[in-house]
């Protein structure tokens, strides 16, 4: 696995993704994906529930291409009202760094928040990491695997309680578990770049 991750970065340099057309970028990050992020076999889940496939976002996220081509595609999605990213630590942290900096390097200020999951323990006690936001300030949320939606719902409780105002989740990959139908139901936007059966559909293109 980790050696068919690394065998995808002659494939693609910097300039390359930074040029390239949002198709080709999307399919360019599928692959990346299905190269080693989505596996199938036999895993037991954080939940204790046995299951045939498994996706670590992170091996696309901190992925140096994967990070870059992440950053595109979730940029172009944030709308210009929007002034910061932010997610629930660990799984969004590289994401609202990576899409800070493609926005920077286009001239753009997106500032990135981290969520905390307990209030840290010392200093401020504070729940947010990141600069400090006008108050009413618009956020996009981000998540890289939304399976039942709670710990990006988590974030968006942590955000309005500071006073921001979340107007979308943006995830990188949708189960398709439950977490768009919980984020309907409290009126937030909900937009993934690759559900679970687009995922699981290319996985098996590339085996055959």
């Amino acid at each position: 696995m980790t050696d068919a991750m690394t065998d995808f970065s002659p494939h693609y340099n910097g300039p390359d993704l930074a040029q390239m057309e949002a198709g080709t970028l999307r399919l360019a990050l599928l692959d990346l994906i299905c190269q080693g992020a989505y596996q199938e076999g036999d895993f037991v889940l954080t939940s204790g529930q046995r299951s045939t496939y498994y996706i670590n976002g992170k091996l696309a996220t901190l992925h140096p291409q994967g990070a870059l081509m992440l950053g595109r595609l979730m940029l172009a999605q944030i709308g210009p009202e929007v002034l910061g990213v932010a997610g629930l630590t660990l799984g969004a942290d590289p994401m609202v760094s990576t899409v800070s900096l493609v926005a920077m390097s286009g001239g753009r200020q997106l500032f990135p928040l981290i969520i905390r999951k307990e209030a840290k323990g010392h200093g401020t006690k504070a729940y947010i990491e990141g600069v400090s936001l006008p108050p009413g300030s618009v956020i996009t949320v981000l998540e890289d695997v939304v399976t039942t939606g709670q710990s990006a719902l988590k974030a968006v409780d942590r955000l309005e309680a500071a006073g921001y105002q979340v107007d979308q989740i943006l995830a990188l990959v949708d189960r398709q578990q439950g977490g768009a139908e919980l984020y309907a139901e409290r009126g937030l936007a909900f937009t993934a770049l690759f559900s679970l059966p687009e995922i699981q559909a290319h996985w098996a293109d590339r085996q055959s």
